[in-house]
């Protein structure tokens, strides 16, 4: 059975991703979120308001340009809608202190989403960090 409330809010976490992050169409943003949104970053990021989320974006976008979010999954209830994702780009700036490698990554992260006025306000993200880490330190193998 579907809710047509929580359906509404997992196709807009959908534009948040492929919109938002995949396209970088900030555009669009004002749609998606509160004007004083909070964003919690699992690279130790807080940003709060559209400038604040469009700046961690755009720190992200230098890092990884080619940066993609794939949804995996999504369950929700209430006010509330978690999203199971897997991250991936090519690593052509800073990022964690690290400088580019050139290599290309992948990792798994969950996005959780509080909703206020059908536009979310709170963003959680919790990205596999270690896995990531080691793409960008760990020696390649051939």
């Amino acid at each position: 059975m579907t809710d047509p409330q929580i359906d509404g809010r997992k196709a807009l976490i959908r534009r948040f991703y492929d919109e938002l992050w995949n396209r970088w169409d900030y555009s669009v943003i004002a749609e998606i979120l509160t004007e004083d949104v909070a964003f919690h970053g699992s690279l130790d990021v807080d940003a709060t308001g559209h400038d604040g989320f469009v700046a961690y974006a755009e720190t992200i976008r230098g890092a990884f340009p080619d940066f993609e979010n794939r949804v995996e999954d999504m369950v929700g209830e209430d006010n509330r809608v978690a999203a199971c994702l897997t991250y991936s780009g090519t690593h052509e700036g800073s990022v964690m202190g690290i400088e580019a490698t050139g290599r290309r990554i992948q990792y798994a992260g969950v996005g959780i989403f509080v909703f206020r006025e059908e536009l979310i306000s709170h963003v959680w993200v919790l990205g596999d960090r270690l896995a990531l880490l080691r793409q960008l330190t760990e020696p390649e193998n051939d």
